[in-house]
């Protein structure tokens, strides 16, 4: 998790912070910049960090805590402020290449292999969210226009959509969720077509969508809101999307984060006052014969836990 101060902490599953290190800035001495966004790389040996400062810096952690931590790439934007890094996604499958919207409307790869990046398309507005598909093939970025753009990274093929407002919150699982400020979430088919829309706006207590996170299999999203947060979960029978939960925490303000842990079984939320807190995440458990724990994360998905010895093991149904 990255601070205001602009120091990453690295934390283990147990919530027991392990390791911290200091970014740094794209010209030396000028501290004046913000940390936007933090990804980890598909096989979780790096973590990149997008910073307002114009650059995305790529820090190697190694595999065992402690490891020294060294920067293995840097994707510097030469220009002024409108070649600010604003949002930044790392698709699955993909590990030479890291993409990252610019407060001027473009959306850039940075590719590891060569250090080098170089624009994927251009939009006219400020690039406010961006996110990759499942699968790692396409990505989807939200603008400051409303408009979203999708792009497939073989065709390269484009689709443009609208939302009802900025989509601040956006994410692409089942399909493509965005949100905004406006107390409506929509749920997109990558075609652009609307596929089902909830509308919260008649509520006083729902404030701006902040920001939005698909589970791995992309049927569980979890949307954050003011002091709460929304669950949903996709069914394929009927198909349509759920509310499952909210979960209201009074005086939490905005919640400004969410990832998911790989598995499914835990979600973390950053609020604006600083806190992180990590929620276990299933539809039911059960023990088996008193040896085994089962956790079911989602529709598809299990956990299968061996209580003596602690080991898991995750089961997805095709």
């Amino acid at each position: 998790m990255a601070t205001a101060d602009r120091v990453i902490h690295l934390y283990n599953e147990n919530g027991e912070r392990k390791d911290k290190f200091t970014t740094r800035p794209a010209e030396k001495d000028n501290k004046s910049y913000i940390v936007r966004a933090v990804c980890f790389s598909p096989d979780n040996q790096k973590i990149a960090i997008a910073q307002s400062d114009n650059i995305v810096f790529i820090y190697k952690i190694g595999a065992e805590w402690g490891e020294k931590k060294s920067i293995c790439n840097k994707f510097h934007q030469i220009g002024g402020q409108e070649n600010s890094v604003t949002c930044m996604v790392w698709p699955n499958e993909r590990h030479n290449e890291l993409f990252f919207g610019l407060a001027e409307g473009k959306v850039k790869v940075g590719i590891l292999r060569n250090n080098k990046s170089s624009s994927v398309y251009a939009t006219e507005s400020f690039v406010v969210a961006i996110s990759s598909s499942p699968d790692g093939g396409s990505i989807v970025s939200g603008h400051l226009d409303g408009t979203m753009v999708t792009f497939n990274l073989e065709t390269k093929a484009k689709t443009k959509l609208k939302h009802s407002s900025i989509p601040q919150a956006l994410a692409w699982g089942s399909h493509i969720l965005a949100a905004g400020n406006d107390g409506k979430i929509a749920f997109y088919e990558p075609s652009g077509d609307c596929f089902q829309r909830f509308d919260y706006s008649k509520d006083e207590k729902v404030k701006e969508f902040t920001c939005a996170a698909f589970n791995a299999t992309g049927e569980t999203a979890v949307i954050g809101n003011f002091n709460r947060f929304y669950v949903y979960n996709f069914n394929s029978k009927r198909p349509q999307w759920d509310e499952i939960c909210c979960k209201q925490i009074e005086n939490y303000y905005s919640v400004t984060a969410v990832a998911w842990k790989a598995d499914g079984s835990r979600i973390g939320i950053g609020s604006l006052c600083g806190s992180v807190d990590v929620f276990d995440v299933c539809l039911k458990k059960s023990k088996y014969k008193g040896k085994f724990e089962f956790t079911y994360v989602s529709l598809s998905q299990v956990i299968v836990k061996k209580i003596d010895s602690g080991q898991r093991l995750v089961l997805k149904s095709a």
